[in-house]
């Protein structure tokens, strides 16, 4: 029995060290320190800032093993470790976000301007052209009855009326394209509304638990 014990401990030390890795985050804290060891009294490593990420290991006690990004490794105490992404790094994207839709929203209001420009340019020169139809053709009634250069003018009325009916289709055009910007920026103005609504409710929420509550003195704090 006493000879298979050191078997039975390299055994658990194996197990041990082949546990699949987890990532954690840092929590809503000011900072937490990176111990060399598991325990308050081990050596400094680095001080991690909200929201670092961390490869989670083993665990002994209150401590857990871990790794950051740069290949660090260290204990820091497991109550200072998060599962998901601390609220205070979800706020800073969120309003990143906020101001990019800000910036699109803007840029499709200043296209929807000048699509509303050029169809008023349209307009007016369908109204023109519209105009000199309308007086070509008295010409014309005219004209025929008193010379022979009827066939002339005929070809110039179906020249104008070409041009007219290019113009209305073009106006269609400008129209759908139109409808289709003021749908987007609808679509826009909805998101930001909605995202708006979500960055009140984490503030709301959120940003109390953001101010570090005060904690008695610990061992590892005054050690430093």
């Amino acid at each position: 029995m006493l000879r298979s014990l050191p078997i039975l401990l390299f055994s658990l030390f194996l197990t041990m060290g082949t546990q699949a890795q987890e990532t954690r985050y840092v929590s809503d804290q000011v900072f937490i320190v990176l111990h060399k060891g598991p325990g308050a009294e081990y050596r400094w490593a680095a001080k991690l800032t909200p929201g670092t990420r961390l490869n989670a290991g083993s665990t002994q006690g209150d401590w857990t093993e871990v790794t950051t990004a740069r290949g660090t490794p260290g204990w820091v105490r497991t109550e200072f470790l998060t599962a998901e992404r601390p609220a205070q790094v979800q706020l800073t994207a969120a309003v990143a976000r906020a101001d990019q839709l800000s910036e699109q929203n803007a840029t499709l209001n200043s296209d929807l301007g000048s699509l509303q420009a050029e169809k008023n340019d349209l307009l007016n020169r369908i109204a023109s052209t519209e105009a000199e139809l309308a007086a070509v053709s008295g010409e014309l009634s005219e004209l025929k009855t008193i010379s022979g250069n009827a066939v002339q003018l005929d070809l110039d009325n179906r020249r104008l009326v070409e041009e007219s009916e290019k113009l209305r289709a073009d106006v269609d055009t400008l129209e759908a394209e139109n409808l289709r910007l003021n749908d987007k920026v609808k679509s826009e103005a909805f998101m930001n509304g909605a995202l708006a609504v979500l960055l009140g409710v984490i503030i709301t929420l959120v940003v109390p638990r953001l101010w570090p509550k005060r904690r008695k003195p610990s061992s590892w704090g005054s050690s430093w």
